[in-house]
């Protein structure tokens, strides 16, 4: 015999997805030998009785049924005959016949042979996004909704937020800081005329460009989701369902954007090594003008799906306990992908992040050992390997930058590889510093490419002095 008790602390589930908050107690079956056996109900209280194979999930109550019954037993007791297997999980559930109603059962069973029951805990799966008998999976990937859903209180102001949501919002307002200061000043220097001779300038300009509408829309992607988790019930259905179809996917093209302008400028530098005095200025301007008209196009070719396969999900939970008939409203947004599309997806973040690597990496050392090449053949009082000691200190800085730039990418590349399922808010921290560190790099344009250069530092200071000149005229 079995004993147990139906409480206001007991989880809750809806039977026939229509009325909710069912108190339920879940109870493991395991029977040593295959037969039929029997199991019925003795309260003071109307029970009701199921029995599912495998496993249990109060989202969906009719997966995995066996059989079901509330009152052959006579008195609103429950009596179920079934034949169980050795070897095989079952799961009983005791509710009641009407909701919200508590009390103390027992459970008798006869059969073949012993019975063991165990009390089972039906823990809540990441995967599943929902309410009752109406529910998603979630697909691979986690994000900023996922990390920072449960940390925002809902109706309260961002005072009464958590102290997560709070130095979130503050590191949100610093690096969108950092990133204006950077788009400025590099955009002060690669705005001089005498820089777009060749396409690296242009290149350049494009990022500082790129790199201040990534942050833009980083900051508006933040605030969104705050915004949003912290009045879902005034927030219009049709400004949700935008949001989640655009933002992401503007927040990917300015982000891919800016890697590939840095990668554009790479190789550009190795061609015109490469070609030394024979290198063509005019055709690199062409040739840049138009990879900086057409890149975008390709960009969003390459992750069209993403708008495509977001979708809003959207249902209302029902609170009985903590307030009478108060209904709550949620919103998910949501990407689906099938199993070939998910491994599209999965190559195009590999595509955009290990490209631009790639082409940074394999440029800087075509232009130290094309030039190491070049200085030992002009200047024989020197080795070769003299000569590629002082190339490689010389250009260091273009094997350490981008290899510094794709150390701050990976671990968004890595929070949108691992498994929706895993419950984000164990680790919540850990994944909300990956998720802003990968916006590091669109703040570092003016650190990466004018700092090092000794030719863009002598025309940021041109350009600030005439910058100065004109204001003191102007006053």
């Amino acid at each position: 015999m079995y004993s147990s008790n139906l409480t206001t602390n007991s989880p809750t589930f809806s039977p026939d997805c229509r009325i909710p908050d069912f108190y339920y107690n879940a109870v493991q079956i395991s029977v040593v030998t295959s037969s039929w056996y029997r199991l019925w109900s003795a309260s003071n209280i109307d029970t009701y009785g199921y029995i599912y194979k495998d496993n249990f999930n109060p989202l969906i109550p009719f997966e995995n049924l066996l059989t079901k019954d509330d009152g052959s037993c006579g008195n609103g007791q429950f009596w179920l005959r079934v034949y169980l297997e050795a070897n095989t999980k079952y799961i009983l559930v005791v509710t009641t016949y009407y909701p919200s109603v508590t009390g103390t059962f027992f459970i008798h069973v006869i059969g073949r042979d012993s019975v063991v029951l165990n009390i089972s805990i039906i823990t809540h799966n990441s995967c599943w996004v929902g309410g009752r008998c109406r529910f998603y999976t979630k697909s691979i990937g986690i994000t900023l909704d996922d990390i920072l859903r449960d940390e925002i209180r809902r109706n309260m102001t961002l005072n009464n937020q958590t102290f997560m949501v709070k130095m979130s919002a503050a590191l949100t307002m610093i690096m969108a800081i950092a990133g204006l200061i950077n788009s400025i000043l590099s955009f002060l220097t690669f705005q001089n005329k005498e820089l777009w001779q060749v396409g690296c300038g242009m290149y350049l300009l494009a990022s500082s460009v790129t790199s201040l509408l990534t942050i833009c829309m980083f900051v508006v992607k933040f605030w969104f989701v705050i915004f949003t988790h912290m009045n879902t019930t005034f927030i219009q259905l049709s400004v949700l369902q935008a949001g989640c179809k655009s933002i992401e996917f503007i927040l990917q093209l300015f982000l891919y954007l800016d890697t590939w302008f840095n990668g554009c400028v790479a190789v550009e530098r190795a061609i015109s090594v490469f070609k030394g005095i024979n290198f063509n200025k005019k055709k690199s301007r062409h040739i840049a003008r138009w990879i900086i008209l057409i890149l975008p196009f390709c960009i969003m070719a390459t992750i069209i799906q993403e708008p495509i396969h977001r979708e809003l999900i959207e249902y209302n939970e029902i609170k009985h306990r903590l307030q009478k008939n108060k209904i709550e409203r949620h919103v998910w947004c949501l990407s689906r992908y099938s199993p070939l599309m998910q491994n599209y997806n999965t190559t195009i973040l590999f595509f955009h992040l290990l490209g631009p690597f790639i082409a940074n990496l394999f440029s800087a050392a075509f232009i130290i050992f094309g030039t190491t090449r070049q200085r030992s053949t002009a200047q024989n009082k020197k080795t070769y390997q003299e000569h590629l000691h002082e190339q490689l200190r010389e250009h260091k800085q273009l094997l350490i930058s981008p290899i510094i730039l794709v150390i701050l990418a990976l671990p968004r590349l890595i929070i949108s590889l691992l498994y929706g399922c895993l419950n984000v808010s164990d680790y919540a921290w850990l994944y909300l510093t990956a998720y802003f560190i990968s916006f590091i790099p669109s703040i570092l344009v003016f650190v990466v490419f004018v700092l090092p250069s000794e030719l863009y530092r002598k025309k940021f200071k041109e350009s600030l002095l005439r910058c100065c000149r004109r204001r003191q005229q102007t006053h």
